[in-house]
């Protein structure tokens, strides 16, 4: 217990240095429940090459921090995010070589590093929980197709753009999106780049829930989030990582990985307490991790 109290003291002082392109906060020291805002509203967050170390660092902190159980992903301003921005966008498709294959081997690097941020939503052991408002767009549509929970507004709109740039994405949407919506779907946004409205989004299933308005929707979002803090941390992390693990493999593989995990994790002070806190009708204590 005394190292998880070092651990937490050691991450709340590097976030407490702060981010350039976010803002990490704890709305409610008594609710374990961290927030990740995207925070540049006046270039609606589009992403910069700060936001690729920000982001990474930020889960990484709060993955080690104790009193984080679940964290949400929002943003500042009228839009989530209207993608990567574009000088960012223009440094990385134009790396300075004059060995053609010496570029391409740069450019690859380049893109797999940033490929590198957005997974690390998923690589984070906590559940994490988008909470998206107005205009969901290319990079930013990446970034929330990595999430395990997304919830919207009903002006929520989003959109696979880089056809439109004349190039493939190539930070996660055309990977992740055809499990989430189906292939169909994910083929209909990604080659027209059309603008999916949130009612549609709720029906392709690229969000599960959809709220009538911003306020409604952290209302809500908040009360999710909280719901799961409350829950184990070993059962949450363990249905996340069996359940990113299954994704990528037949159903038989998918058993034989999770008999696997809870070969070891069945065994967990948490399953004795909350079998315990059953019997005894009262509120379970989970470990901190």
């Amino acid at each position: 217990m005394a190292e998880d109290d070092e651990t937490g003291v050691a991450a709340e002082a590097e976030l407490k240095k702060g981010f350039e392109t976010l803002e990490v906060v704890q709305p409610d020291r008594s609710v374990p429940v961290h927030y990740i805002y995207l925070n540049r509203p006046a270039q609606r967050n589009a992403l910069t090459p700060a936001f690729f170390t920000d982001l990474p660092r930020a889960l990484a902190l709060l993955d080690r921090l104790p009193s984080a159980r679940a964290i949400v992903l929002a943003a500042r301003g009228p839009h989530f995010c209207a993608g990567i921005d574009l000088s960012t966008l223009a440094a990385t498709s134009s790396p300075r070589s004059a060995d053609r294959a010496a570029a391409s081997e740069l450019l690859r690097r380049r893109i797999l590093a940033l490929q590198a941020t957005i997974s690390a939503v998923e690589r984070c052991r906590k559940p994490v929980v988008a909470a998206i408002h107005g205009a969901c767009i290319g990079g930013g549509l990446d970034l929330v197709a990595a999430c395990d929970i997304r919830c919207c507004d009903e002006g929520a709109f989003f959109a696979v753009k880089e056809v439109d740039l004349a190039l493939a994405a190539d930070l996660g949407s055309l990977q992740r999106l055809p499990s989430i919506v189906g292939y169909g779907n994910a083929a209909d946004m990604a080659l027209t780049g059309r603008g999916v409205p949130a009612a549609e989004a709720k029906a392709m299933g690229l969000v599960t829930r959809v709220f009538p308005s911003r306020a409604a929707m952290e209302e809500g979002v908040a009360a999710l989030a909280r719901g799961l803090a409350e829950k184990s941390t070993v059962a949450m992390m363990g249905t996340k990582a069996v359940m990113l693990r299954s994704r990528d493999l037949t159903v038989d593989q998918g058993l034989e990985y999770v008999a696997t995990w809870n070969s070891a994790m069945l065994m967990s002070r948490d399953l004795e307490e909350a079998v315990r806190a059953q019997l005894e009708k009262r509120k379970p204590n989970f470990s901190r991790l």
